[in-house]
């Protein structure tokens, strides 16, 4: 397979989500200049898989392959940019991981399904597991239904070193999309001066925003309570702007632990019926 020197990798499943998402990254791919690369990942653990025999093995192989291959005829016709299919076996977080670097992706876009038991919420899913290792920004898609394009674009602020980063990113997705910024801090204290911070913040972000020629607006919310509360008054804000992504920082850099997804961004990751591009704060 050649790789492009701008690549979007899809992982595939053939589920309805992971479908939604190759739709989703069709507009990405034209604005970014990129071609699309499709991985199917077969579990080598799969219990059903491990019962056939090697020809049977290589059997399934072969449809699965055709069937990709079938998928990304469709997906060139539709999206008008080049697609590249790969096979993989072994662990799905590992392999998409691996092909991510392999194939230097400039962006991961997969399905995300809202956990179904306290393990998957405690342990993590598939894309929450990819997000916090991915090297480069993860958009997951959880929502089946998407607007073509991206109008609008939320971005949650706070006071972190990393806030610089992902106003980065929200800018230069708001040039390819010509989206308008929606840039909201959420105010959990009644401290004055923090609260003066934070207003000050926005400002410097709106002006350096607007002096790039993007639109954006600004919104302070007073929330109080958990992050679940906090989550819920980012998601109406977003609802109530027609948002079309969500650009959220996923990890905290430490210098003892390693990286993590906060519980405030797993909330919104698992509740958002909009596109979330998640991003790793670059170490310094």
């Amino acid at each position: 397979m050649k790789t492009a020197t701008k690549n979007i990798l899809v992982p595939l499943d053939f589920s309805k989500q992971s479908l939604i998402a190759l739709e989703q990254s069709y507009n990405l791919a034209r604005l970014s200049d990129s071609e699309i690369t499709l991985l199917h990942v077969i579990r080598e653990n799969n219990a059903i898989f491990g019962l056939f025999s090697e020809k049977e093995k290589e059997d399934v192989i072969i449809k699965l392959q055709n069937k990709l291959e079938e998928f990304a005829r469709i997906a060139t016709q539709k999206s008008n940019v080049i697609v590249h299919t790969l096979i993989a076996k072994g662990n799905v977080v590992e392999q998409i991981l691996e092909t991510a670097d392999t194939i230097n992706a400039k962006f991961i876009v997969m399905g995300s399904n809202k956990p179904d038991n306290m393990m998957k919420k405690v342990i993590g899913t598939t894309a929450l597991k990819v997000i916090r290792e991915a090297k480069c920004p993860v958009i997951s898609i959880e929502g089946k239904h998407h607007r073509d394009g991206c109008e609008n674009i939320i971005l949650p602020l706070d006071l972190t070193k990393e806030t610089t980063q992902k106003v980065a990113h929200a800018m230069n997705f708001a040039k390819m999309f010509k989206s308008k910024i929606h840039a909201v801090s959420v105010v959990t204290t009644k401290d004055d001066y923090l609260i003066s911070r934070l207003e000050l913040q926005l400002e410097q972000v709106k002006k350096f925003i607007e002096k790039n020629e993007i639109t954006c607006e600004t919104k302070m919310l007073k929330v109080s309570g958990s992050n679940e509360q906090i989550s819920n008054n980012i998601l109406d804000y977003a609802n109530d702007k027609k948002g079309d992504l969500i650009v959220i920082m996923t990890q905290q850099e430490n210098e003892i632990v390693q990286y993590f997804v906060g519980s405030l961004a797993k909330e919104i990751i698992h509740k958002c019926r909009i596109p979330v591009m998640s991003i790793v704060p670059k170490k310094k």
